[in-house]
Formats: C-alpha cells, sequence, structure tokens
C-alpha cells in the first residue's frame, strides 16, 4: 500500500489517471505513445491500494480540485479495463500479458496444462490441419502424448501435414487461438515458428521405444526422405557417448542419482563406458554394482529415465552450459 511515501513519475501519472475515471483515462492513453502506455500501465498494475492521502498528495500537484478523493485500487483487472478502453483488444492483451509475466504465460503454454486425454478427446474432431496447427504450438512431449493417444492414421495425417507447414496465416491462427481460447480459458499468445523437421525430431524423441518404432515404420512407407530428415535430427540417449567428456560430466553432475542407473540399464557398453570415464574408480565402481543390482527392468521404465536425462541435457545446452556436438569430429580428416 503506498501511503505517503515518495512516488515516481510512472506511479503519479497511473494514480492521476485512476483518479480521473476509466472514460478519462482511455482517452489520455489514445494521446501517448507506445511506450509510454507500457510504463505507466506498469506501474498501474503494481499500485495496490492507495490511501487517500497519497491520492491527494498526487492530485494536488495536478489540481488541487481532488482534495477529497477516496481511496483508489489499481490492479490488473482495472488496468486491462482501461487498457480495452483505449486500444484494440490484441494490443491490450499483448500489453496485459507482458506485465502479468510468468504467471500469465501465453494461451499455448496454458495449453500444456491441459491434460494429454482431455487435448486429444478434443482434438480428435478438428480438421488434421488444425490439430497440425495446435500440436505445433505445444511443447514436444506434450505432443507426442497427445498423438500416441489419437487414431494411428489420423496420427499420421496430422504429422505429414506438420512437416508440410510453413508460416501459418495470421487469420487462420487467430481463428484457432480464439476457438482455443473460448475451450481453455486461456491467454492470446504467439510462438516462434520452428523448422518443422526439428520440432517433429523432438516429438519423436519424446515417444516410447515401440511407439517411435511404430510411427517411424509407418511415416517411412509415406516418405523415406521425411523419415530420414527426421532420424538425423532426433538426439537420443546413446548419442550422449559422443558430446564432449567436460560436457558429460557437467550433465552427470545435473542427473537425479536416482534414474543413471536404471538409464544405463537399458545403454550400449560404449556408453556405459562413457559415464563411468567422468566419475573416479570408486564412484563408477558403486554405479556399475547398482546397475546389476537391478535385475530385469520394465523396458517403459528405461525409456522414461533416459528420456528425462536427455531432456536435462538439452535444456543445458540451450542454457549453453554444455554442448551436445563433439566439436573435434569435425576436425578429423578422411584419407
Amino acid at each position: 500500500m503506498l501511503d505517503n511515501m515518495p512516488v515516481h513519475g510512472a506511479q503519479k501519472a497511473a494514480i492521476l489517471m485512476l483518479a480521473l475515471g476509466e472514460e478519462s483515462c482511455s482517452r489520455l492513453f489514445e494521446a501517448m505513445h507506445e511506450e509510454e502506455i507500457r510504463e505507466i500501465s506498469s506501474a498501474m498494475a503494481q499500485l495496490g491500494t492507495i490511501s487517500a492521502e497519497t491520492v491527494e498528495q498526487v492530485c494536488n500537484e495536478f489540481s488541487g480540485s481532488l482534495g477529497n478523493t477516496e481511496v483508489l485500487v489499481g490492479n490488473i483487472d482495472s488496468t486491462e479495463r482501461l487498457l480495452k478502453r483505449a486500444l484494440p483488444a490484441e494490443r491490450a492483451a499483448q500489453i496485459m500479458e507482458e506485465i502479468r509475466g510468468p504467471a500469465g504465460r501465453t494461451m499455448w503454454d496454458k495449453l500444456g496444462n491441459v491434460s494429454e486425454v482431455t487435448l486429444a478427446n478434443y482434438l480428435k474432431n478438428e480438421y488434421p490441419q488444425t490439430v497440425a496447427v495446435i500440436l505445433g504450438k505445444i511443447k514436444p512431449l506434450h505432443a507426442a502424448r497427445v498423438l500416441s493417444l489419437l487414431p494411428e492414421e489420423f496420427s499420421m495425417d496430422v504429422m505429414t501435414r506438420m512437416l508440410r507447414t510453413e508460416n501459418v496465416q495470421k487469420a487462420v491462427l487467430q481463428s484457432v487461438e480464439n476457438t482455443l481460447r473460448s475451450e481453455f480459458v486461456s491467454n492470446l499468445a504467439r510462438g516462434a515458428k520452428r523448422n518443422s523437421y526439428e520440432q517433429m525430431a523432438d516429438i519423436f524423441n519424446n515417444f516410447d521405444r515401440r511407439l517411435e518404432g511404430r510411427f517411424m515404420t509407418a511415416l517411412e512407407q509415406r516418405s523415406q526422405d521425411d523419415a530420414e530428415r527426421i532420424k538425423a535430427l532426433m538426439f537420443t540417449f546413446e548419442d550422449l557417448q559422443h558430446i564432449p567428456r567436460e560436457s558429460l560430466s557437467q550433465l552427470v553432475g545435473r542427473i537425479n542419482r536416482e534414474v543413471l542407473p536404471l538409464a544405463l540399464k537399458g545403454a550400449s557398453e560404449q556408453l556405459r563406458v562413457a559415464f563411468l570415464g567422468t566419475m573416479s574408480e570408486r564412484v563408477g565402481k558403486m554405479l556399475s554394482d547398482e546397475i546389476a543390482s537391478l535385475g530385469p527392468v520394465r523396458v517403459k521404465d528405461v525409456d522414461a529415465a533416459q528420456a528425462e536425462i536427455v531432456q536435462t541435457a538439452k535444456e543445458m545446452a540451450d542454457a549453453g552450459e554444455i554442448e551436445l556436438q563433439n566439436q573435434g569430429a569435425s576436425n578429423e580428416l578422411i584419407l
């Protein structure tokens, strides 16, 4: 609560505009530049409850006629109402998304919180092209789970369309977003366009072994070229044996200690050696003994453990913490 505390320029403007009311406030917004609107609306959303004393102090600088102004409340809802009156709906939504920050992420992020069963049941009645646009906007792991729940022929049609989809027309994307927003009460947003083959490779990385084999075989029958391009982009657990040793060592330090033995239980001998090579002899011996003591394990559990480690590796690579390609390999000569 602001109570007789010094306020800066943007806060003063926000308090004054709240005191003037929504109609006058909207007219003022119309006369401002976008950066001014952004700065004042951000300050307005963070004001909280404003005491009458503070309102009087600010308004007296502008006019002595507002000395009896009652307590005002500046919050997300009041700010959004004012912006919607002054700006086009799309622009107001974009500014509010920036103000809300992580707690009000994009509509596509919110869609990722909808269970795959619910989303699959909704999408199975949509056109394959619409489903391709939607799955192209959500996280690969979630998209993989949704695809696995859709009829196989329908899933293959959707994946083929995802590979062929270039830039989605704004009107089409707007229509899809409006429908989803009404269905899932989500926020308007737009994500960055990604290469469709990279996107599909990420989705295949998140299938379990059985589904990956089934979908890849079906895709090979439809388009061998598409299948080969996806295979070349896929990063698998076995690929970790080719990353720089320093990067692998950093990855080992980040992995859940209970996950690694299970993941290595289903790994090749070469990959096990690569992981053990990052450890002291004593720690490596303990890990080897732990792997041996596991006994028979379900393939499903091994796949899940390996997928978790691959995901951690990708997140670390995205953050610039490790390299997923051994740069030394590019310097080798073929004689």
